[in-house]
């Protein structure tokens, strides 16, 4: 973090839209307490910039680019880098999965562009002063999703959970939005204690508050099945233009749901407009090229040669009437073809 020299915030504003960014920008310039700069509505240009000026704050929109989520990746791609600042989202709705994706991505903040400005300079300073920033309903948005969720996940590295037993029942009371004294009561302790038990458990997972340790334990297996049937839903239509589908579809395909995966691909692939979106297609191609790969060979050496001869040519028909010129039998399958009919010739195996 670089921090002024004087009493001024030095805050930097990137958005999706020009207009919002200078509308945004003025209202912060209003407050006297803060330097403002804006940034070209592309990841490029914010880069470019932050690695060219002191920032204090930067308040990035969840869409750059002209590309629902591409503010998520750039905010990631800033946790990893020399030039990351703490930051706050500016997301265009608040829906459960778009507040919780922003703090996943490193978000110190979210301010949805449904909210009035008239809290955004308040935001700014809290998160400068070191202090999580989200308003009721978003609050309310993560308690749901972390109440709801299955277990609590805080391992280290090796999977070993780093929390007790008591400690995990205090948590997952907590998720509930339990308050001290209720959780107390729950479990037959003192509220001082549970308290006490709160602090080390912030201590042993490197968070400072209830917001930091929902975001650490919240568990992603309702992401992972959000986004497998919203790519069910779309009807083989991968163009994710919608927000909360591509931040779904994401985790499917971190969580290796083949389609998942395809859709990320083909997304990035009919929107390409730069070397980011084109590596990333590449990328989800090459992840579900291997799981094909692997199923179409495993499924191959379950056949004998006149099941997989009967299974090209109903692949090759298929392709003849789509007006698509069948492909030539693929290396290994030939291979296993040979294989199979030396055996069968030597009598090693039946057909």
């Amino acid at each position: 973090m670089h921090h002024s020299s004087d009493s001024q915030i030095r805050v930097l504003v990137s958005d999706d839209s020009r207009v919002h960014t200078e509308l945004l920008a003025d209202v912060l310039r209003r407050d006297g307490q803060f330097e403002v700069t804006t940034s070209p509505s592309s990841s490029e240009g914010l880069l470019a910039q932050l690695s060219q000026s002191s920032v204090d704050i930067l308040l990035i929109g969840s869409n750059l680019d002209g590309l629902p989520g591409r503010g998520f990746e750039v905010l990631r791609d800033l946790q990893s880098s020399s030039h990351f600042v703490p930051s706050i989202m500016l997301l265009n709705s608040s829906a459960q999965e778009v507040v919780l994706e922003a703090f996943r991505a490193g978000a110190r903040g979210v301010y949805s562009k449904e909210e009035s400005v008239s809290d955004l300079s308040k935001c700014v300073r809290r998160v400068h002063e070191g202090q999580i920033w989200a308003n009721s309903q978003q609050i309310s948005a993560l308690v749901q999703a972390w109440s709801s969720g299955h277990h609590v996940r805080a391992v280290d590295a090796r999977g070993v959970n780093l929390l007790s037993k008591r400690e995990r029942e205090i948590v997952n009371r907590a998720a509930q939005g339990l308050t001290n004294r209720e959780i107390a009561t729950q479990l037959g302790l003192s509220p001082h204690t549970v308290k006490n038990c709160l602090f080390r458990i912030f201590d042993k997972l490197g968070v400072s508050n209830r917001v930091e340790l929902l975001l650490m334990t919240i568990d992603h297996s309702r992401d992972v099945r959000s986004g497998y049937e919203s790519c069910l839903a779309n009807d083989g239509d991968f163009n994710l233009h919608d927000e909360a589908m591509l931040i779904g579809c994401q985790r499917a395909a971190e969580s290796g749901v083949l389609i998942a995966q395809l859709a990320l691909a083909q997304h990035y692939s009919a929107c390409s407009r730069n070397h980011s979106d084109r590596c990333n297609s590449y990328v989800w191609y090459s992840i579900a090229m291997q799981q094909l790969l692997q199923g179409w060979k495993d499924i191959a050496q379950e056949m004998t040669v006149d099941q997989v001869e009967e299974a090209e040519q109903r692949s090759a028909r298929w392709l003849e009437f789509r007006g698509k010129k069948p492909v030539v039998r693929h290396e290994l399958a030939s291979t296993r073809c040979r294989s199979l009919q030396a055996k069968v010739s030597s009598g090693t195996v039946s057909d």
